[in-house]
């Protein structure tokens, strides 16, 4: 199970700190990552750390966001700075297997995903 908080409505050049409670994965051996789905655009995928801490980051949110776990992996976290009107989106926790702990590219989408927190950045 993959529960999401922390979204919410902050003006641009703000900041939100998301935050995915894990349980039932295994999340210490698997690829977690955060997606976002903005209205009439496709999901499209944000961050990723792998089991090994390697992270990614889309071009997009690079040195701006900042994905980080927490409490022996049951948490996931994704700090949001310098925020903008386009960062607007529903953000999903997400939680990938398949590829033996290691995370594919952000491209690739991912087998579980949590019920998302909404973000919303006003210009």
């Amino acid at each position: 199970q993959l529960v999401e908080s922390g979204g919410g409505s902050v003006q641009a050049g703000g900041s939100l700190r998301l935050s995915c409670a894990v349980s039932g994965y295994g999340a210490a051996l698997g690829c977690m990552g955060w997606f976002r789905q903005a209205p009439g655009k496709e999901r499209e995928g944000v961050a990723s750390i792998d089991r090994f801490d390697h992270i990614q980051y889309a071009d997009s949110v690079k040195g701006r966001f900042t994905i980080s776990q927490g409490d022996a992996k049951k948490m996931l976290y994704l700090q949001m700075n310098s925020l903008k009107p386009d960062d607007t989106a529903m953000y999903y926790c997400a939680h990938e297997a398949r590829f033996g702990g290691s995370c594919p590219d952000l491209r690739v989408q991912y087998k579980n995903y949590g019920q998302g927190a909404q973000v919303t950045v006003s210009s």
